[in-house]
């Protein structure tokens, strides 16, 4: 919040938060977390009193380079009420330049005088202080200062970096009344502070061409006869250009750039492509204004010996003999694993053989070699990270990838916390409300850290919910003055601090607008505290995880959804029947949900259909069609169609469903349905029989009483959407208490193992015909499912019941009406030995009704039969394919109202086609008789 006409910046927050009362949301954050840390410190408003340091070095490199700089910023500003501040990385102020020179004389010592130390643990919220502290550029107004005595001013400060190392060397800071604040005066701010940093580096510029010169006037003393570089001739050739590969260039540029960062004399040979080798040669150079510095050469041969034939190596491990190549420095073998050997420095007098002159590769000082050999590092860690970090679809391991990837070349340790609801695939209404420990990671494990799965709770003070709060990381380079994080458990800091953890970098996961947790890193073996490089890389990692993160929580989103889905569309429960005792297991892919689907459905006369499919594909479609291919194939089951014909009507359903969703244009966005495969099987416990047909399923296994598996050997059948292709149904006689065994081929299936070997798997894990089916799906899992599935699972194990012969009674007639009375007498007689009594008069009634429909509308033989099974099944069969159809009946018909009849004594009734004829049958439930 800034400054809104003549009013003075945020006044009554300011006073709301000094008595207690939370501002948050009505304070800009960096200025409330300024504030928060301020009072964590015990500072007070209206203190006064600043350390001052007297011994300013007005020599320093900052000051020299910022000085023509403040001149001209001071006649910019002159006449102006702008007061002109820089201060070195710790706060203090080493210079002052004021618009009008009057101010001088009515301003307090601690507004004018250099040497007084601005840090906000000193002098709480202001310029320099939080433009430290936020490492950025800060403008602080009015009332947003800390301090009573700056209520009336405003101030914008940037940092000054180094260009090499990015670290923080001073500040640059505007002060001026509250009412001239101007957005225009940060890019004033911003282009005075470039070319300050630019005077930083035109010095370090400075010292390497005094180095250069330092190296060149040696080579001029070698030439000269005196005692120079080396007392040899120096050939300042560019063999790079002129010799080398740009590969081989690329590498003895990067291997020179690490012996200068050593800052000692030191030497290595270097491979090459074909088998060439260079020797780098690195000791120290001083120029005439005293800079040390490191100069690394190359060590080549002489002219005519880079042109003549290259003698044979000696070397056991030498490359075999072929043509020479057109540049070997040196003739030794071939290199070594390490890739550089280094070796005992050169004498100082010398090179290390005779016939060989140096050419120069790099000059500079040690501390440059280092910041290029850590940027190399940090290009090296971010490319590592693209390939090890969002390997998997699973939140919680893609976090943990970042933590391994971070551990331990950018810290030491790293805890990762992310809310619950990302956990779950959703995003968290209010993320810092629910933080659970996610990750915990580093060199050792025996550090305090909270551990996995405990709920966090966050202060506003801690560097994670600055981080949150602002969007961008927080770096706190000493913990041990880091008040916000010592705040939220100072035990618990303690602990950590005791472990020599000292320095941290908070960055939060963002990905596409939402919060998805905080990573934070810790360094504890390194001395040195983490810089803005290191604070940009650790943002890099976070945001290349954090889409990665984003991407697995979706997909978990999508997974769940797909999964919640398909589990509703499966059955929930078995419905009760007496054909089949039935176990089912179902296993979805770990991958993604797929369209594995199957059944258990009541037919007429005691019988039972089985069923298991799968639809191509995974996701919600898949999962969304196996929904629809399920409702279909119930509906035709209760049809009462065989197994052939109901594939048939099942790929046709296929086929339209595939034309309606792909679309008839080309651009059409759907790509409609790939196609499915289905095993329907009806075991009748009557004849014990089994019908069964399969569109491009795998077999159904079959293990008989004694103990025989087998796998039955159908005729395979086309999958469902060809289209057109019929398919053939098989019966097969099925001993009582056999075991039928459906599956989808994501049981036998893997990448990483032979059908065969599953197969043979599967049949010793069924070779235990007593098994119960529950324990043989068990069984089959454990035995035959792969260990990491990526295909869906469905098994269904169905043990076969035969109805006893004592509880079926049939009766073969002719079509005679006058027949009809001995079968309702027959038919009462049977119920009273099976002591069904109450049921005979509406069985008698029933019977009567349909037998009599088949006498007139029928064609003979007629068949009649009662089933005692968990109902009382009454069947009438004649040769006539005619259906019955039921009718409203006028008040007049004498007629008509037969199987209005039956509808009402039967809980249910209908009409099934055979071979021969039809089937007309009626169920009367015992419990209502």
């Amino acid at each position: 919040m800034g400054v809104v006409g003549d009013r003075i910046g945020p006044v009554r927050f300011r006073d709301r938060f000094l008595q207690g009362e939370s501002v948050e949301g009505s304070v800009r954050s960096p200025i409330l977390s300024s504030w928060q840390r301020s009072r964590l410190l015990g500072l007070s408003p209206d203190q006064s009193e600043l350390p001052f340091e007297q011994d300013i070095d007005l020599e320093g490199p900052l000051l020299r380079a910022a000085e023509p700089v403040l001149d001209r910023l001071e006649a910019i500003f002159a006449g102006s009420q702008t007061n002109i501040s820089l201060a070195d990385g710790h706060g203090m102020v080493l210079a002052r330049r004021f618009g009008e020179k009057s101010m001088v004389r009515r301003l307090a010592p601690i507004q004018i005088l250099p040497g007084f130390v601005f840090a906000e643990r000193f002098a709480g919220t202001n310029g320099i202080g939080l433009s430290l502290a936020e490492r950025r550029l800060c403008q602080v107004y009015g009332a947003e200062h800390f301090a009573e005595r700056s209520q009336a001013s405003a101030c914008t400060a940037i940092p000054l970096r180094d260009q090499l190392s990015g670290h923080i060397l001073g500040v640059l800071c505007l002060g001026y009344p509250y009412t001239d604040a101007d957005p225009a005066l940060i890019p004033v701010v911003r282009k005075a502070a470039e070319a300050i940093e630019r005077r930083l580096m035109d010095q370090s510029s400075a010292r390497e061409h005094g180095l250069l010169q330092a190296y060149l006037d040696a080579a001029h003393l070698a030439r000269s006869g005196e005692h120079g570089l080396d007392g040899h001739p120096v050939a300042m050739v560019d063999f790079l250009q002129s010799e080398l590969e740009q590969s081989d260039q690329a590498t003895l540029k990067e291997k020179a750039t690490e012996l200068m960062s050593g800052d000692r004399r030191a030497a290595a040979e270097v491979p090459l492509s074909r088998g060439r080798w260079v020797t780098l040669v690195s000791r120290p150079v001083t120029s005439a204004a005293g800079v040390e510095g490191v100069v690394v050469e190359a060590l080549l041969p002489e002219d005519s010996e880079r042109h003549a034939p290259a003698p044979a190596p000696t070397h056991p491990h030498a490359p075999a003999a072929g043509p020479p190549p057109a540049f070997r420095p040196h003739l030794a073998p071939g290199p070594d694993p390490a890739g550089v050997r280094a070796r005992g420095a050169p004498p100082a007098d010398g090179p290390t053989r005779a016939g060989r002159v140096r050419g120069l590769v790099l000059v500079g000082e040690p501390e440059v070699g280092k910041y290029a050999v850590a940027a190399r590092r940090r290009l090296e860690l971010l490319a590592e990270a693209s390939n090890r970090i969002g390997t998997t679809l699973d939140v919680s391991r893609t976090a943990w990838e970042l933590a391994e990837t971070a551990v331990p070349r950018l810290a030491d340790f790293v805890t990762i916390d992310l809310p619950a609801g990302v956990l779950l695939g959703e995003e968290s209404p209010h993320p810092t409300a629910e933080m659970h420990r996610t990750v915990v990671h580093g060199i050792r494990e025996d550090c305090p850290f909270y551990p996995v799965g405990a709920q966090v709770s966050l202060r506003p003070t801690t560097p994670h919910m600055r981080c949150i709060a602002t969007g961008q990381p927080v770096l706190e380079q000493d913990l041990k003055a880091a008040f916000g994080w010592i705040a939220q458990d100072p035990q618990h800091a303690e602990l950590l601090l005791a472990h020599n953890i000292h320095s941290l970098i908070t960055v939060p996961l963002l990905a596409r607008g939402a919060v998805l947790g905080v990573a934070s890193f810790y360094r504890s073996q390194d001395p040195a505290p983490y810089g803005d490089d290191d604070r940009s890389l650790a943002q890099e990692l976070a945001a290349r995880a954090s889409l990665c993160i984003d991407n697995a929580r979706r997909y978990t989103r999508e997974h769940t959804l797909a999964l919640s889905l398909q589990r509703s569309l499966l059955p929930r429960g078995l419905p009760e029947q007496s054909a089949v005792e039935v176990a089912h297991r179902y296993l979805p892919a770990e991958s993604g949900v797929g369209g594995d689907w199957f059944d258990v459905i009541p037919l007429s006369g005691a019988r039972v259909a089985l069923l298991v499919g799968d639809v191509v594909g995974h996701g919600l479609h898949a999962a969304a069609t196996m929904g629809r291919l399920r409702t279909a194939a119930r509906n035709f089951a209760e049809l009462e169609l065989a197994p052939d014909e109901l594939l048939t009507h099942l790929d046709n359903l296929m086929v339209r469903l595939d034309r309606e969703e792909g679309g008839d244009g080309p651009d059409s966005a759907s790509t409609g349905i790939v196609g499915a495969t289905c095993l329907y099987a009806i075991y009748d416990p009557t004849s014990q029989l089994c019908t069964m047909a399969r569109a491009g399923h795998p077999p159904p296994a079959l293990v008989r009483p004694d103990g025989a598996v087998a796998l039955l050997d159908l005729p395979a059948g086309p999958p469902l959407g060809l289209g057109g292709l019929p398919f053939e149904s098989v019966e097969i006689l099925l001993p009582e208490h056999s075991q039928l065994v459906l599956y989808t081929d994501g049981l036998i299936e893997d990448r990483h193992r032979d059908v065969d070997v599953a197969l043979d798997a599967l049949n010793r894990a069924l070779a235990h015909p007593d098994r119960a089916p529950e324990d043989t799906c068990q069984a089959v899992l454990d035995a035959v499912a792969p260990e990491h599935p990526a295909d869906d699972i469905a098994l269904l194990v169905a043990r076969t019941n035969a109805v006893p012969a004592d509880r079926i009674a049939t009766w073969e007639l002719d079509a005679d009406p006058a027949l009809v009375s001995e079968v309702r007498a027959a038919s009462v007689s049977q119920l009273n030995r099976w002591g069904l009594e109450e049921s005979a008069f509406a069985t008698e009634l029933l019977l009567s009704e349909l037998v009599t429909n088949a006498v007139r509308y029928g064609t003979a033989p007629i068949r009649v039969r009662l089933i005692h099974d968990r109902n009382l099944i009454c069947e009438v069969h004649d040769a006539s394919s005619s259906a019955p159809r039921m009718r409203q009946s006028a008040t007049t018909d004498e007629g008509g109202r037969g199987l209005f009849l039956v509808a009402q004594l039967a809980q249910s009734w209908g009409t099934r086609y055979t071979t021969g004829g039809k089937v007309i049958w009626a169920e009367c439930s015992l419990a209502a008789a």
